[in-house]
């Protein structure tokens, strides 16, 4: 910057060692930047969607088609190209599902925002026009929403939606199993009638080895631990179970100290002290009526060996996460101290240790609890990776299902109410007058782009397609047809039964064009050069 006598002064502190660009330049840098990482998700959206594969600096390696973990393990650098990631997360939060379509539609519309920026209009009346077309795109949606009733006892609505969400996934294979796990997860822990779900109560198990259909959902709680001694009883019928926070061994001093020992009579009475110690552990646990005794801390061989002789099996190094469950699940209060033992402190439920294969693998299965709440998804995989995907994909189908139980109405996929948005949008940018009627034209443009994508990833050819579905809604004015992904010979999505909640899809475009409004406000962008 110079002065009124042509004098320069510096209004930034190292200006010559920062970048600085500002205008249209800003604009498209950034569109840019984020439009590259929408693309990389382009090619996941949809039952036909591919795979990325995602290696870490420590080498650990990701096989997934969901968007969130694509962007959470890529280490995106640039700043407008971390708001995107943020935008799939903020998805991921609050819906649990569409974290792909949603960085895909914010792709969507800064292609045409940078369309329209060519042509001169400004980026404030762009994002005005964004802003109008979303809010029709969302009221038209109530308007298309169909209500899908369920009670406790036709449930057929509710796995047909977490089926729908499956059909991406690496386990679709099982999509009916693995959606009726889903469902019955879900509605063991809801609150029916303040339609509230407690994911907490929702444990999620891995176990590598076994078959993708031999995954199962426990009524109680599963520990990836096995007795601690091996000759102690591997099922226990109506077991009464005391839960301690306390190791099972003598108390240490806090500060350092020396003992010194110097004849057979000393040791011997040490020795008997502390077998004293162990041996009135044992009592008050026996005393309180306890049959069965999981500790969060180890105890050594001494402790084990009394354990087993007085019949009180028991159970080492339980987690923190795992022994809250068990406490909710069975009723028992979590005990810091061998003298709060008491009968009414003890829970009760059934236990019994399961073997997998041949490598001696167990595990415990805490069952027939009396506030059989909590659940447990036991995961079973061929490898670590399908273990993980089927993790993430199972709690997308849940996230769902508490969707659908939050709020029961539903529009239909295969890019079937993004296309009617898109013409709605169109029929109303007839009627505004302005600037803004391009930005609006440009919304219902993107919208398209969702239909295309899931055709091009289908090997469908996506214009023809796209143009064969518009044609089909608009002389059937229908909403609910889309592209037919699975080739089933039909583009009614209703009888293909591909739902999505109502809720979720609103979310998605309301989340997009506030990215896109935000990315299109920033048009001064000031770096150090490093960064280019």
């Amino acid at each position: 910057a110079f002065d009124e006598y042509g004098q320069p002064f510096i209004i930034l502190r190292e200006q010559d060692k920062q970048k600085r660009l500002r205008g249209r330049d800003a604009h498209k840098a950034n569109i840019l930047a984020a439009r590259a990482v929408a693309n990389i998700l382009r090619s996941s959206l949809g039952p036909r969607g591919m795979d990325k594969i995602l290696v870490s600096p420590d080498g650990d390696v990701t096989v997934t088609n969901d968007g969130a973990t694509i962007l959470q393990k890529m280490d995106v650098t640039h700043e407008i190209g971390k708001l995107l990631v943020e935008l799939s997360k903020s998805q991921d939060d609050e819906i649990g599902d569409g974290t792909t379509g949603v960085v895909v539609m914010a792709g969507a519309l800064l292609e045409e925002a940078e369309k329209l920026l060519d042509k001169g209009i400004h980026p404030i009346r762009i994002s005005q026009g964004f802003e109008d077309a979303c809010q029709v795109a969302v009221d038209h949606l109530e308007k298309i929403a169909d209500t899908v009733p369920w009670t406790e006892e036709k449930l057929d609505a509710l796995y047909e939606t977490a089926s729908t969400t499956l059909g991406s996934k690496i386990i679709s294979r099982f999509q009916q199993q693995m959606s009726k796990i889903a469902v019955d997860a879900v509605l063991s822990v809801a609150d029916l009638k303040r339609k509230d779900v407690n994911f907490e109560l929702i444990k999620m198990e891995g176990k590598v080895g076994g078959r993708l259909e031999d995954t199962v959902l426990v009524k109680g709680v599963v520990l990836d631990k096995e007795m601690s001694h091996s000759q102690m009883p591997k099922e226990i019928k109506n077991a009464k179970i005391a839960i301690l926070t306390c190791p099972f061994e003598p108390p240490k001093p806090k500060t350092k100290h020396t003992l010194d020992i110097n004849s057979a009579q000393a040791y011997r009475e040490l020795y008997q002290r502390e077998q004293k110690y162990f041996k009135d552990m044992v009592k008050m646990c026996k005393d309180s009526g306890a049959t069965l005794v999981l500790c969060q801390w180890g105890f050594d061989d001494e402790a084990n060996h009394l354990l087993l002789q007085n019949n009180l099996p028991a159970v080492r190094w339980v987690g923190g996460v795992e022994i809250e469950l068990i406490a909710i699940a069975t009723g028992a209060r979590i005990v810091p101290r061998f003298e709060d033992l008491a009968s009414a402190k003890l829970g009760t439920g059934s236990i019994r240790e399961v073997s997998f294969g041949t490598t001696n693998d167990k595990m415990l299965f805490i069952e027939d609890c009396p506030l059989s709440k909590t659940v447990t998804v036991l995961v079973r995989g061929g490898n670590q990776m399908i273990v993980d995907e089927a993790k993430r994909a199972l709690h997308d189908a849940m996230c769902v299902t508490r969707n659908l139980i939050k709020d029961n109405r539903i529009v239909y996929g295969g890019g079937a109410a993004e296309l009617a948005c898109s013409l709605k949008i169109s029929e109303y940018a007839n009627s505004v007058s302005g600037i803004e009627q391009y930005a609006v034209r440009g919304f219902a443009d993107a919208l398209e782009q969702i239909p295309i994508a899931l055709a091009e990833n289908s090997g469908l050819q996506p214009i023809p397609t796209l143009a064969e579905v518009r044609k089909a809604q608009i002389e059937q004015k229908c909403s609910h047809l889309g592209v037919d992904c699975k080739q089933k010979g039909t583009l009614d999505m209703k009888s293909q039964k591909v739902f999505e909640t109502l809720i979720g899809k609103q979310q998605q475009l309301l989340l997009a064009t506030q990215l896109v409004r935000m990315i299109l406000k920033i048009d001064d962008v000031i770096q150090p050069n490093d960064k280019f």
